[in-house]
This record gives C-alpha cells, structure tokens and sequence, in this order.
C-alpha cells in the first residue's frame, strides 16, 4: 500500500506534506470565510463543495504535471507563449468585468485568469534564458537583453487590468537574474529605470485617474448645466483602471486615523481586516468564529489572512507563514542538487513565485502594502489561479525527481 502511494505521490517529501497543509488549511478557512457566498446562493454547503472540488482538481493536475519529465517543459515553451499571447490581447478587448477590472475570459462555461499562465510561462522563459547563456564568470551580458524583451511586454500586457501581479512577476524575474549571476551593473541600471518608470507611472496615475469625490463634483457640474457628458480620451480609455490606482495610492499614504475617527464605510475592507486581528489574540477565536467574515467582501480571497488570524491567532498566522518559507527553502534545496541549470532555475522561480505573491498578501492583510486583489496562493478561493499554483507545485516535484535521480545515480 505504502509503495503505491509513494509511486503516485513522487517527488520532495516535505513539499508535498507543505501543499497538503496549505490545501487543508484552505478548504477549511476558505468554508469559515465563505458565509456571504452561502448567504447570496442559499447553499450552505455548495461554495465549499465547488473549492473543495477545485482542489482536488489542482492535486491531480499536480500530480502529471510531477510525471512530465523536466526536459518536456522546454518543448511546451513555444505553445504557452501562443496561448500567454492570444489570451492577454483577448482579456483587454473582450475580457469579462468584475468591478472595473477586466481579468477574466470566459471560454465555454470556464472562467479563467490569462495572467496565470503568463506568469509561469515567462518564468520559464527565463530560467531557459540564464541556463542556455551562462558562462563560467556568470550569464552572459546579452542574457539580460533577451529577458527584458520577453519580460517587458508580458508585465506591460498583464498590467494593463492587473498593475500589482505585473509588478510581482517583474520583481520574480529580478531575482531570478540576481540568482542566474546577471552582471550586477545591468541590475543596477535596471534598478535605477525601474524606480524612474515608478515615479513617472505614479505621475501620470495621479495626473489620468479621478476621485470619486471628484466625478460626483462634475457630473452634478454637467446635469446642473445640461453639457453632454465629457468623452474619455484614448490614454483614459487604456488606462482605465487609473481612478483604482489612484484611490489606493491615496488611501494608502493617508496618515491612518484614530480608531474613534475610523469610516466604516468609506474604508471597509481595511478596518473590518484590522478588527480581525486585533481580536485576534495569541491563539485566536477557533476554526470556523470568525466574526469579521460577515463584513469583508472579500474574506474568502483577497482578505483571508485576516481571517487566519482572527481564527488561528498569531500562532497560526506565523505558522502559514513558515510554511511559505519553508516551500522556498525547499526549492533552493532543490535547486543546489540540480546537475543541469534549467531545472534549477525553474524551481527558484516559480517557488518564488508562490512565495513572493503570498508575502504581498499577508502585508496586504495587515496593513504594510495598499489593496491590490492578490489571492494567498493555494490558500484562497479560486479558480484558474489554484488549478495553476498546483501545476506549479507539480513542476516544482517534476524537478525535484530528476535532482534525486541523478543523486542517486552519483552514489551508485
């Protein structure tokens, strides 16, 4: 018995039991966070049954993503950046809408998020880039060249609808050059660009988007006066999520007011996250009594680490934590047993990846970073996003197998 779940279940011990918590823990806070989806579906049971399923779909593509040997990733390169390509330009002309932001398509009854697969797939990308350029002082300088070409255009493409995963990957890539030994006066440069292109893109966020407050001003202005509403220009219209941007650049840099002065309604998703882990305590409330879900729209996805916390306390809430940290430590494990630079490569990156995006979640819940909708991977609800993460996972065992063969092999 032992033997046939170990032939299914191959690949890096500890990572598999870090992917088993991490899901155990998602499907019961996910249950816990998803009282307004109950509450809207009058279907007590139905949300969780949908995320468990999710699940159990994400472990399975885990599990032959794991048995596709690492050298097959290389070949399935030329297809993921047709189908990253076709789907990004799609989801900015035909994409579905969820509040202002595009990110979705709907293919056949499935919705899914093309940004996912472009994440990955210029991971890939990458770790092919700095394993086919390097050199025995480190990568070659044109290395460099190659990435930005592929890295540029992706993040450009991706932060159209979805500025903080755009950012993400790119800070993703930066490592992975930093790692892939790129020459440090190109990193530098890039650096000194890259915080140029931040002050000028926060110019113009401030300079394209609108406040609230302000478009209320001046359609009242335009019914008072009977003037045909202002047509958007063409820098609005690809912009368009601009007036979000904005309101989340102000809000955050706003000093943080008096608990007594706090506006409920204006700021929910930050207070009710704030109360969570206040009441929280060392050991929190118990799985499952939460009170705080109730008023975080998003308790099940973007805020669910708030929800952690209140339930689990600020030992649970560390113990996630170190869960991440021990998924990377593992794949730099990984990575140092590599005889080959591709799989080495691969595997800091997409365990970075995962890592990264979990870090931005939780300073998200606590209040160190503004609101961006960044799910806790393999921990939220969702989708295309947890089906993914696990075929990440998977990739991840696919390279810890080969490492250990070839090990084995060096012994013998």
């Amino acid at each position: 018995m032992e033997k046939k779940i170990g032939r299914i279940f191959k690949g890096d011990k500890v990572i598999w039991m870090v992917f088993f918590f991490l899901c155990m823990i998602s499907i019961v806070e996910v249950f816990s966070a998803s009282s307004g989806l109950t509450y809207k579906s009058q279907n007590y049971i139905g949300p969780i049954v949908y995320h468990a399923g999710t699940i159990i779909v994400g472990v399975v593509v885990a599990i032959v993503t794991l048995n596709i040997p690492c050298r097959y990733f290389k070949l399935m390169t030329p297809f993921l950046m047709l189908i990253s390509l076709i789907t990004l330009l799609w989801v900015l002309l035909a994409g579905t809408k969820v509040g202002d932001a595009g990110r979705w398509i709907n293919l056949f009854g499935f919705t899914f998020q093309p940004s996912e697969i472009a994440k990955g797939t210029v991971v890939l990308i990458v770790a092919q880039i700095l394993a086919a350029m390097q050199r025995e002082g480190g990568a070659d300088r044109n290395a460099f060249k190659w990435i930005m070409r592929i890295t540029i255009p992706a993040c450009f493409l991706i932060g159209l609808e979805n500025l903080s995963t755009a950012a993400l990957l790119f800070m993703v890539v930066l490592i992975m050059m930093f790692i892939g030994l790129v020459p440090i006066k190109q990193l530098g440069k890039l650096i000194g660009i890259i915080a140029l292109a931040g002050v000028f893109a926060v110019s113009m966020v401030m300079m394209v988007g609108h406040d609230a407050a302000e478009e209320n001003n001046e359609l009242t202005k335009v019914e008072q006066t009977d003037q045909p509403k202002k047509e958007k220009s063409a820098i609005e219209k690809m912009f368009h999520r601009a007036d979000t941007w904005k309101s989340r650049i102000k809000k955050f840099g706003r000093p943080k007011p008096s608990p007594q002065d706090y506006d409920l309604d204006k700021d929910a998703q930050v207070a009710h996250a704030n109360i969570a882990i206040v009441s929280s305590g060392i050991i929190g409330k118990g799985p499952g009594k939460s009170t705080e879900r109730d008023f975080l729209s998003q308790a099940f996805s973007d805020f669910i680490y708030a929800i952690i916390i209140e339930e689990l306390g600020l030992l649970g809430a560390a113990a996630v934590a170190f869960l991440y940290i021990i998924l990377l430590y593992r794949c730099a494990r990984i990575a140092s047993r590599c005889e080959n630079n591709f799989p080495a490569f691969l595997a800091m990156g997409l365990g970075l990846l995962l890592v990264i995006q979990a870090v931005f979640n939780m300073m998200v819940a606590v209040g160190l970073a503004p609101v961006t909708g960044q799910p806790l991977p393999l921990i939220s609800k969702g989708g295309t996003s947890t089906i993914i993460n696990c075929a990440y996972i998977g990739a991840i065992l696919s390279v810890s197998r080969s490492a250990k063969m070839r090990k084995e092999e060096n012994i013998g």
